[in-house]
């Protein structure tokens, strides 16, 4: 069976058509994930639901148990990840209201556990291309039919800064983001990104923009008022694109940059890895120690 997983808001499952659904408490390796684990089915496809900031948006994102999702959707058999954000705008093209499928990530956060490698088992995988190609075409293809129906404007590609947060970034460093480059920013895709691409998940980001960083005007702030407004918005339409998703899902496979991303990586001998390392880490190493 093909599973899809997705991790954004509450109230993403209530999917028309969505069957059988339960939801899981579940325990890793590296705590509790974020939220319980929503389960339903449609079409012959499981989806896994977890909210990110918890049931009823309780954890600020450098609290988030970022290894504790990933790795419950890996156990669960997750082979795709859709990650639905909410993010500022770097650029006078990307206004509020719009929808971005970034194709790159800078990590700029300090205080998060980025790997499920350490304490006795190294591991290198390739992130020069952050998002399965494969997921974030069939992404990019499914937001455009949705949006047009909804006169949104839809960016395909950007560079996604991921900052620590929780307080917005200064007007600062909001000017030096822009001249690396950078399209929009966030607090939540990393190290998710990076997590779900050690897991062999294909991974890719829907980025709904609900305001202006404080880049554009000397006296503009983030407006935390308007961002609620457009955020139920972007709930109907994130609703919208995970149904159209499955059915896209279901007739493609991840990327080989995805899928096999530990086949080199794992530097670590086997006979140097403990058994209780080797045990916990199963679902994620398995296939190769």
């Amino acid at each position: 069976m093909k599973t899809v997983g997705i991790i954004g808001g509450s109230g993403l499952y209530e999917l028309d058509g969505l069957s059988d659904v339960r939801q899981e408490d579940m325990v890793t390796p590296f705590g509790a994930p974020s939220s319980p684990i929503t389960i339903g089915y449609i079409d012959g496809i499981q989806l896994l639901f977890i909210a990110r900031h918890g049931e009823g948006h309780k954890w600020i994102p450098s609290e988030i148990n970022y290894r504790a999702n990933i790795y419950a959707l890996k156990k669960l058999g997750a082979q795709w990840c859709i990650s639905i954000s909410a993010v500022g705008s770097l650029r006078e093209e990307c206004a509020p209201g719009d929808i971005v499928v970034p194709d790159q990530v800078i990590d700029n956060t300090r205080n998060r556990e980025g790997s499920f490698f350490s304490k006795g088992i190294c591991a290198h995988v390739s992130f020069g291309t952050p998002f399965c190609p494969v997921l974030r075409e069939a992404l990019v293809k499914e937001v455009r039919r949705v949006a047009e129906n909804e006169s949104r404007q839809v960016h395909d590609g950007g560079t996604y800064v991921c900052i620590e947060g929780p307080a917005f970034s200064s007007r600062a460093e909001s000017q030096l983001y822009r001249s690396w480059g950078c399209s929009i920013i966030g607090m939540t895709n990393l190290p998710e990104a990076k997590l779900a691409r050690e897991a062999e998940i294909a991974y890719a980001t829907l980025a709904f923009v609900t305001d202006y960083d404080c880049w554009r005007s000397a006296n503009e702030e983030v407006d935390v008022a308007t961002i609620l407004e457009l955020l139920q918005r972007n709930a109907t339409s994130s609703r919208k694109i995970i149904r159209r998703m499955v059915a896209a899902l279901s007739k493609l496979e991840p990327s080989s940059l995805a899928r096999d991303a530990l086949s080199a990586a794992i530097l670590t001998s086997p006979g140097a890895i403990d058994e209780r390392t080797k045990r916990e880490l199963s679902p994620i190493i398995g296939r190769y120690i």
